[in-house]
Order: C-alpha cells, then structure tokens, then sequence
C-alpha cells in the first residue's frame, strides 16, 4: 500500500484553519493501528506516536518507557511505520514523539528517516527528562552524564528547520520559557501532569481547576515570548471530555491533546464491559 504524505506548509494551514473557525485543534495518542484509525475517524487533526502509547496498548503505565526495557526510538520508528501509517487514510497528520537524549543515534538522520517514510511532525516528548523531579538525584546524575533538556530544545530547532512542524512540551514554567523562546515551536503544550484514571493512572489530586489555572499561567508567557505558537491543553486532572470543555472555556488554549482518556481508558472499560457479559453467560438448560 501507499501511505499518504502530507508537508509542513499543509499541516499548519490546516491547523490555523481550524483555530480562525474558533474549533479546537485535537491531538490524540495512539499506540496501536485500530487506535489510530479510530481517533481519526473520530476527527483527530494529530495522531501522536510514543514509546509511552504503545507500552500502555500492553496494559502498562506511560512512565514504564523510562525502564531500560526498550530502545525507545527503534520502538516508536518501528510501530510508526509498520502499524500506524498504513492503519491511517491521511485526514489527520502521525507526530512522532522522539527521545533526543539518544546517545546511539544522530537526530538529524531520525528526522531525515522520518520524512522518508511520511511524517512530518515532530516532539519531544518520548520520553522527555522531564518526567524526572528536577530535585532528585537521578536527575542531577543524568544532567551530568549528558541527558539534558537542552538536547529536546536543539532537536526541535533543527526539525523545524527541515520542514517538521513542530510541537514543544515542558513540564514547569521555566522549561516551557526556555523552550518556547529557544526553540520557537509551531505548537506548545505544557505538560499538567500524567493523565489519572483507569487501571493504572496516577491521580495526584490534582482538581480541573487547579490543571486549568497552572496551564493558563504558562500559556500567558509562552504566548508573550512567541505570538503565533498553538497552545495545547494535555494531562494531570482533563481526564474526560467535560474535563476537556472545562480548560476550553477557562483557558487560552487553542485545542486539547489526549493520551490515556482516548486509548487506554476506553479500552478497559470497553473490553472489561463487554468481555464480563460474555464471561457472565450461562446454559439455559
């Protein structure tokens, strides 16, 4: 088969349409061909890949990419190519999520293979150090031994300068001010926190509230250092579609990204659902 190709330029006209029609861009995480083509028929403008949706598409938790247990990139590049291109019909764009901390591969060539095989956007994202407490002592190890997020930052300078649209994510105001006035993205998300809810989300405690206070204060800056970047809504406590409409109407931003909420939590409750039915059967006579 032929994968559909898209081009930077048709990517952000598609998105800045959306944005002067007032409807909000939608970005979606798929670690899977069914998910994929699904979220798309559904409407995403973005399917993202990570090595994170693809571990939770086997029933574990976001953070397990961070575990020695897979090369991250083989696996996203992998799953890319063989599951979710083919499964997609070319209405919504694949962002691949990329680990620039790679010491055993040159980003420019990853970027170049990706263009190869039809992907035109890239993030930080898979995995970022920025899942790490910027206080432990794991993270200052890592910043000292080279893992920095000032690789993630280069690496998204030169996809945009090869023709990738961009989409920047950080963690805390500072990253997100570093990022955002270095690296100058076509789209900015800040990370609110991993998504809670389901079998093994993580719930901080955090309220919709709270998520949409912290995510406008970033905004605000970003917004100032870079007028025309799309800002993005994704994690912490917008685990449901009205959690969603909750930081459309209280925040800035110009769309939402989900993770979790859109694969693995209606996948439990779905398959769980229907599978007790199935299970619950019993003879008649």
């Amino acid at each position: 088969m032929i994968v559909p190709r898209t081009s930077r330029e048709e990517i952000l006209q598609k998105l800045e349409a959306k944005v002067a029609k007032k409807e909000p861009i939608f970005i979606a995480s798929a670690g899977s061909g069914l998910v994929a083509s699904l979220l798309e028929k559904a409407g995403a403008d973005c399917v993202n890949t990570f090595s994170g949706a693809r571990l939770r598409a086997n029933g574990m938790g976001t953070m397990a990419m961070l575990w020695p247990i897979l090369d991250s990139n083989k696996q996203t590049f992998d799953y890319t190519q063989q599951d979710i291109l083919p499964a997609m019909s070319g209405d919504a764009f694949v962002c691949a999520c990329v680990n620039a901390n790679d010491p055993l591969r040159d980003m420019i060539t990853l970027i170049e293979q990706y263009k190869q095989i039809g992907v035109f956007s890239i993030s930080n994202i898979g995995p970022s150090i920025s899942y790490i407490d910027k206080d432990s002592q794991v993270y200052k190890v890592l910043n000292k031994s080279g893992i920095t997020f000032a690789h993630e930052v280069a690496m998204l300078k030169e996809a945009k300068e090869r023709g990738m649209v961009t989409v920047g994510l950080a963690f805390d105001e500072e990253d997100s001010k570093v990022l955002v006035e270095e690296a100058q993205p076509d789209v900015f998300c800040f990370h609110a926190g991993t998504t809670k809810g389901g079998l093994v989300g993580y719930d901080s405690g955090e309220t919709i509230e709270m998520t949409a206070e912290r995510t406008e204060n970033v905004n605000q800056m970003c917004r100032d250092l870079c007028p025309g970047v799309l800002m993005i809504a994704h994690g912490a406590a917008m685990e449901t579609p009205e959690d969603a409409q909750y930081m459309l109407n209280h925040t800035s931003v110009d769309g939402i990204w989900t993770g979790s909420s859109t694969e693995r939590l209606p996948i439990e409750q779905a398959v769980l659902s229907t599978a007790k039915r199935f299970a619950d059967l019993r003879r008649q006579s």
